[in-house]
């Protein structure tokens, strides 16, 4: 870094010179010009024509030692002769003047040679001191930039006005209540005092991306009305070592100025992963700044008034110094909403949207399970993109059903012709759809398509997923092991159809999913012959600074029985999927032709259909009124 002044100041010597240069050739008649000379005349010629009187004008350049001779009937854009001068030219003077019919003028073009000297010269003058000044500039620049390396990045609001209120938050009402305790402490600190209460330094919001810990930070600093300081973690960390840390104190500095304060770090997993972690050693300028922050929260000397809000999605990660009582003593669980949830959310979303009144939101609500706060806002997007698409004026169910389907499936490519690809794909999602609707144990379908998708995706069954107990990971043994058959649905429909010498590789998702569910079943849940042990994690996080290999406790004996156990259970519930494919070849057969012709079926009208042919179990019962 110390050989580029000593460049440029050599790049600015090379290009003067260069220019100082430019004048001799500018000024400088060439050889080429001198051949391009006009005619002239010999002194003693000048005298002959001036008796003969066929001269017109004569001007003496005693600067240049030449006469210009113009001749009379001479064409007036024509170029005068040129006579070169003596020494002295007395004769010639007194000769011209006693001529009465010569015009005479003495000139002289040193002026106007001055003047083209000065022009070129200043041309390159100018340009060589926009250079310099160009590179004063930048090393002012540069020593200025040098100087506030060190300093803080964060964004810096006296009155935060984030137009974001606890109103705008919907969703998660336990983080919303937990939160405005740190607003009513910044607002009325006595209420608390009063009862020797102390409000969290530091308050970590957790939770997956976009479940809203930003927009909370933002409700936060819109509620409390004091000065709010917003950096993310990575800004800390830089390629030289002390940068961050200095940062950090940079960062304390002005917030105790400016007490009380609010200061949120994003994504602060960046500069808060555990000290010596991963593969290969820590960063050293990482760990420094982490150091620093420690201190900074809860060091030596106590930052009164300043109450940090961080966020991130690895918690896992994060050192176990950073999360103690002290610093971060309160942890705000930000999770993926619930139904009720859901549609809240869809009311802030939908305020500036044209939704046609017939559209339920919450159905819309009941239809996304898993939705964070960022997917149902994009939700919503894309089904207006889809509106303004079709030219129409509000929002129909129709284009938010086909926003939940391309989110989460993929858009729409064109329909497949009818051919053996398009029955195949037929039978294989009739396999899917007919389980999913005869099983006792399995979700209600929600429909059966066969237009394909991007991903290589040639049709899909959507089932209406029992969300209560996803959300609580309490599945039992008959609902694993309906799920498991509805997915085996596909492949047994091929082999009861076609034959096992025509079955496709279109089942290896399913086998995927099959074998996961199975393996849980055997060796997390005890739901198996093995017995109630636990013979794996489910923590499958690599890099984290802790063990290199995930360890099995189990032996090479106890691994043979696991595999078994988990083919027998798969090959258990193919059996029962094709038994129920054989027992209703007919009804598969007529809801292939359905499909066919019509490519898509709803799940209403499905179990409908189905009805006709057999009695749907009790649940599927329950699950066509409540939809209705």
């Amino acid at each position: 870094m110390k050989q580029q002044p000593k460049k440029r100041i050599a790049l600015t010597g090379a290009l003067a010179a260069g220019l100082m240069m430019l004048p001799g050739f500018v000024g400088g008649t060439p050889a080429l010009a001198q051949k391009a000379e006009r005619d002239s005349l010999t002194y003693g010629e000048l005298f002959q024509k001036i008796d003969r009187g066929e001269v017109k004008r004569v001007e003496l350049d005693e600067s240049e030692q030449i006469a210009r001779v113009y001749l009379k009937g001479q064409q007036p854009d024509a170029q005068p002769l040129q006579v070169k001068l003596l020494e002295q030219n007395s004769e010639l003077i007194s000769t011209l003047k006693a001529n009465r019919e010569v015009q005479f003028e003495e000139v002289s073009s040193a002026n106007s040679r001055a003047a083209v000297g000065l022009l070129i010269n200043l041309m390159w003058i100018l340009p060589l001191i926009a250079l310099m000044l160009l590179f004063l500039r930048r090393s002012t620049n540069a020593s200025s930039q040098a100087m506030n390396f060190g300093k803080s990045k964060a964004r810096f609001q006296m009155e935060a006005k984030t137009g974001i209120t606890f109103g705008d938050v919907a969703g998660i009402e336990e983080a919303k209540e937990e939160l405005q305790e740190v607003v009513t402490f910044l607002k009325q600190p006595e209420k608390f005092t009063a009862v020797g209460a102390r409000i969290p330094k530091g308050v970590l919001l957790v939770g997956p991306p976009g479940t809203g810990k930003t927009l909370l930070a933002k409700a936060i600093a819109g509620e409390a009305g004091v000065p709010f300081f917003s950096i993310s973690g990575s800004e800390f960390v830089e390629m030289f070592v002390g940068v961050g840390a200095s940062r950090v104190r940079d960062l304390f500095k002005k917030a105790k100025e400016n007490a009380p304060c609010l200061i949120f770090i994003d994504e602060i997993d960046a500069v808060g992963r555990q000290r010596g972690a991963g593969i290969g050693g820590g960063n050293d300028e990482r760990e420094q700044t982490l150091n620093q922050l420690l201190t900074e929260m809860d060091g030596f000397e106590g930052n009164t008034g300043i109450i940090i809000i961080a966020a991130t999605n690895r918690p896992d990660v994060l050192d176990t110094a950073l999360l103690r009582p002290g610093r971060f003593d309160r942890q705000v669980i930000v999770d993926a909403p619930d139904r009720k949830g859901r549609l809240e959310i869809l009311k802030v979303h939908a305020r500036n949207k044209r939704i046609d009144p017939a559209v339920s939101l919450e159905v819309v609500a009941r239809r996304t399970p898993g939705f964070t706060g960022a997917d149902l806002a994009n939700l919503l997007n894309e089904a207006a993109i889809l509106t303004a698409r079709r030219r129409k004026e509000a929002i129909t169910q129709i284009e938010i059903d086909d926003a939940i389907d391309r989110l989460t499936i993929g858009f729409t490519l064109n329909p497949l012709l009818d051919s053996k690809k398009k029955r195949l794909i037929a039978y294989h999602e009739v396999g899917h759809a007919l389980l999913a609707t005869l099983l006792p144990q399995a979700d209600p379908l929600n429909k059966v398509t066969i237009i394909p998708r991007s991903g290589g995706i040639g049709g899909f069954s959507q089932q209406i997923l029992n969300e209560e107990m996803i959300d609580s990971g309490l599945y039992t043994r008959a609902w694993l092991k309906d799920n498991i058959t509805m997915t085996l649905g596909g492949k047994a429909a091929e082999t009861e159809v076609f034959g096992e010498a025509e079955v496709t590789g279109g089942a290896s998702n399913d086998l995927k999913m099959v074998t996961n569910l199975a393996r849980k079943m055997v060796t997390m849940y005890g739901m198996s012959e093995l017995g109630l042990v636990a013979l794996e994690t489910q923590n499958n996080d690599v890099f984290l600074g802790r063990d290199w290999v995930s360890r099995n406790e189990y032996s090479e004996e106890m691994a043979t029985k696991i595999d078994r156990q988990v083919r027998e259970l798969a090959v258990e519930c193919y059996q029962e999927a094709r038994r129920i494919i054989r027992e209703n070849r007919s009804l598969v057969d007529r809801l292939v032709d359905l499909l066919v012709e019509q490519e898509t079926i709803e799940g209403e009208k499905f179990r409908q259909i189905v009805s006709e042919y057999t009695q749907l179990p009790e649940k599927q019962q329950l699950a066509v009124s409540n939809q209705g």
